[in-house]
């Protein structure tokens, strides 16, 4: 059996276990051993990063191979288009490669999504709107540049889901433990948050 970690990383935290100051660590919030994350989250961004003591599970978790999708809601400066979004589902090129294609849509703002500390900056005279993009690689930065490059640049962005796995009641600063089956057998699905082999324990609020 191997260990799997939910965890609502806040806004400026970096994603490692090393303190590197003047930031805050995934040890500030995660006080369990021998863990690590599957897959990285910018520091200035939010949301679900997975943890696990499994190597295999790592890479079945991080490795773009698998095509697990990410789900992220991206804050963005102005109101895409329909050419917009078209090109973000086609498939964007960035320069150093082109993305697959991904499901783009607009949407309200998520219910319930707590204040980003500090908040974001806006430009009083430009409005903002919501995209919620589901991609099936994560190159660094890529959200960020998929939008900036329609001409919607990102100001806040949070990854809401992992394949089945999401931050559905997991405020930010806190973690969820599960214990799951080791793969081959593992599969999302199997050990979602709302599926029948969940058996977990939430950590603190450590929000901050």
């Amino acid at each position: 059996m191997a260990k799997l970690i939910l965890l609502n990383k806040p806004y400026g935290v970096i994603c490692q276990f090393t303190p590197s100051p003047p930031h805050q660590c995934l040890a500030d919030y995660v006080p369990v051993k021998d863990v690590y994350p599957a897959g990285r989250l910018d520091t200035d961004s939010e949301g679900l990063v997975l943890l696990t003591d499994s190597g295999t599970l790592q890479a079945r978790i991080a490795d773009p191979k698998h095509k697990l999708p990410k789900t992220y809601w991206a804050q963005v400066e102005g109101v895409p288009d329909a050419a917009a979004l078209a090109t973000l589902r086609q498939g964007v090129d960035l320069g150093d490669f082109v993305t697959r294609p991904a499901q783009a849509r607009l949407i309200e703002e998520p219910a319930g999504l707590w204040p980003r500390v500090p908040p974001v900056r806006f430009r009083a005279a430009i409005p903002t709107s919501w995209l919620e993009l589901v991609i099936s690689e994560g190159k660094n930065r890529q959200v960020r540049r998929m939008t900036a490059r329609v001409g919607f640049p990102t100001l806040r962005l949070v990854r809401y889901a992992i394949g089945d796995w999401t931050l559905d009641d997991l405020p930010p600063g806190q973690w969820l433990e599960h214990t799951v089956a080791a793969p081959p057998s593992i599969s999302p699905r199997e050990t979602s948050p709302s599926g029948p082999k969940r058996r977990g324990r939430r950590g603190p609020n450590r929000t901050r």
